[in-house]
C-alpha cells in the first residue's frame, strides 16, 4: 500500500511552515522597509539586505550538515524559538540607539538563522514521503512558502502603515513561537550519526564531500549552480532592491489621493503580487508535474528575464506612477511564476539523485552557492540606483540584457540533466 503524502508528521511540517515563513515574510518586508522610510537612501538600503544575506551563505552548509547528524525535529523547534528571542530583543532595544546597526544586526541573525533552518525542512521531505511524492512534496512545500509570503507582506504593509514597526514585530513573535510548539509534534525517522572528529573537521570533510559528489557524480547541477548565481546576481538582486525602492521613492503619485501610508501598503501588495505568483507557480508545478521535462527548465529563465524588459520600458515612457506600479507588479507576478517552477524541478532532481545521507550537506552546499551572488546584488543595485536618479529605467533594462544573456548561453546545461530525473518524478 503506497504511503499517502499528508502523512500525520508531514501534514505537521506544511502547517509548521505556513506559520513560521508568514512571520518569515512579514519581518522581512517590515525591517528594510522602516529602514528604508527613515532613511530614503537606496544605496544603504541595499547595503543593509547585501550584509543580512552574509550569515545565510555561512550557516547555510553548517545547517546542511546538522541536519544530517541531529534530529531535524529538533533543530526547527530550537531555531524557530531563537528567531522568537532575537525579534523581542529589536523590539526591546530599536529605540534606544543606533537603527541602522540594530537593523543590521537584526537582519543578519534572521537571515543567518533561516539560512540554517531550510536544509533540515528540504532534507526531510524524502524522509516524510515516498519517492514518487517528492516532487508533489516539493511543490507543497513551495505553494506553503509562496502563500505565507503573499499574505506576509500584505499584512505587514497594512500593520506598519496604519499602527507602526511594534504590532508588526508582536505577530512576527507569536507566529515563530507558535510554529515551534507545532513542530514539537512532528517525528522525522532519525539515524544518528557520531560525531568522532572535532566541529570543524567534520564541516570540512562534510563540505568537501558534497563538492565531489556534485563535481564528480552530478557535473550538470555544479553547472546549473553557477548560471543561477549569475541570475541571482543581476535579476533577482534588482528586484528585491528595486521594487521597494522604485515605489517608495522614485514613482510620481498623486499627492492628492495617495499620502505616503498608502505607498508603503502598495510596497506590500507587490510583494505580495511576488509571493502570488510563487504560490501559482508551485500549482503548476504540482498539478502539470509529469509533463514538465527538466531538460527544457533553462526556457523557464529566458522567461523570467524576459518579463524584466516591460517594467524598464514603462519606467522610461510613461510618467504615471500608477501605471508604472502595475506593470511593475504584474512583471514580478510572471517572473516567480516561471522561478518557482524552475525551483521545484531543480530541487525535485537534486532530491532524488542523491544518496539520503548526502541530502542535507547537498542541498546546503547548493543553497549557499546560489544565494552567495545575492549580496553582491543587492549592494550593486543599491549604488546604481543610487548614481542613476532620474535614469532609473536603465538600471531595470541592464538587469534585464544581462539577464537573458546568461539564460540563452546557459540553455543547454538543463538540456543535458541526467534523463534519469524523468524516472523518480511524477504527477500528483
Amino acid at each position: 500500500m503506497e504511503q499517502k503524502l499528508f502523512s500525520k508528521d508531514f501534514t505537521l511540517v506544511v502547517i509548521g511552515q505556513i506559520i513560521s515563513l508568514f512571520g518569515n515574510a512579514t519581518i522581512r518586508f517590515a525591517l528594510p522597509l522602516y529602514l528604508l522610510n527613515q532613511t530614503g537612501s537606496s544605496a544603504l538600503f541595499g547595503t543593509v539586505t547585501a550584509c543580512a544575506f552574509l550569515p545565510a551563505i555561512l550557516l547555510t552548509p553548517v545547517g546542511g550538515i546538522i541536519a544530517d547528524r541531529v534530529n531535524k525535529r529538533n533543530i526547527m523547534v530550537i531555531l524557530d524559538f531563537f528567531t522568537a528571542a532575537v525579534i523581542t530583543l529589536f523590539s526591546l532595544w530599536m529605540e534606544g540607539g543606533n537603527l541602522v546597526f540594530f537593523v543590521v544586526v537584526t537582519m543578519m541573525l534572521l537571515y543567518g538563522i533561516a539560512g540554517a533552518y531550510q536544509p533540515s525542512v528540504q532534507a526531510s521531505i524524502p524522509a516524510l514521503v515516498s519517492q514518487n511524492q517528492i516532487m508533489a512534496a516539493n511543490s507543497v512545500v513551495n505553494i506553503i512558502s509562496s502563500f505565507a509570503s503573499l499574505l506576509g507582506p500584505v499584512l505587514g504593509g497594512v500593520l506598519y502603515s496604519n499602527y507602526g514597526l511594534k504590532p508588526v514585530l508582536w505577530v512576527c513573535i507569536l507566529c515563530f513561537v507558535l510554529s515551534a510548539v507545532m513542530e514539537l509534534f512532528i517525528r522525522i525517522p532519525f539515524q544518528k550519526q557520531k560525531f568522532d572528529r572535532s566541529i570543524w573537521k567534520i564541516i570540512t570533510k562534510d563540505f568537501a564531500e558534497s563538492i565531489a559528489f556534485i563535481r564528480r557524480e552530478k557535473p550538470a547541477i555544479a553547472k546549473a549552480m553557477f548560471a543561477v548565481c549569475g541570475i541571482n546576481l543581476f535579476l533577482s538582486a534588482m528586484i528585491i532592491v528595486g521594487i521597494p525602492y522604485m515605489i517608495t521613492e522614485v514613482m510620481q503619485f498623486d499627492a492628492s489621493k495617495y499620502d505616503s501610508n498608502f505607498v508603503n501598503k502598495l510596497c506590500g501588495y507587490a510583494q505580495g503580487a511576488l509571493a502570488a505568483g510563487g504560490l501559482a507557480g508551485g500549482i503548476v508545478a504540482g498539478v502539470f508535474a509529469k509533463k514538465l521535462k527538466i531538460q527544457k527548465t533553462g526556457n523557464l529563465v529566458i522567461l523570467c528575464a524576459a518579463c524584466v524588459f516591460p517594467m524598464g520600458f514603462t519606467q522610461m515612457f510613461f510618467s504615471s506612477g500608477m501605471a508604472n506600479y502595475l506593470v511593475m507588479t504584474v512583471c514580478c507576478f510572471v517572473i516567480m511564476v516561471f522561478s518557482t517552477i524552475f525551483t521545484v524541478q531543480m530541487m525535485s532532481f537534486v532530491q532524488a539523485e542523491t544518496p539520503p545521507n548526502l541530502i542535507g550537506k547537498v542541498i546546503a552546499v547548493i543553497i549557499m552557492f546560489c544565494t552567495c551572488a545575492q549580496p553582491l546584488g543587492n549592494a550593486l543595485y543599491g549604488v546604481l540606483f543610487e548614481i542613476c536618479k532620474g535614469f532609473e529605467y536603465a538600471v531595470i533594462l541592464f538587469a534585464g540584457v544581462t539577464s537573458l544573456t546568461i539564460a540563452v548561453c546557459t540553455k543547454k546545461i538543463f538540456e543535458h540533466f541526467d534523463l534519469s530525473v524523468n524516472v523518480h518524478i511524477h504527477h500528483i
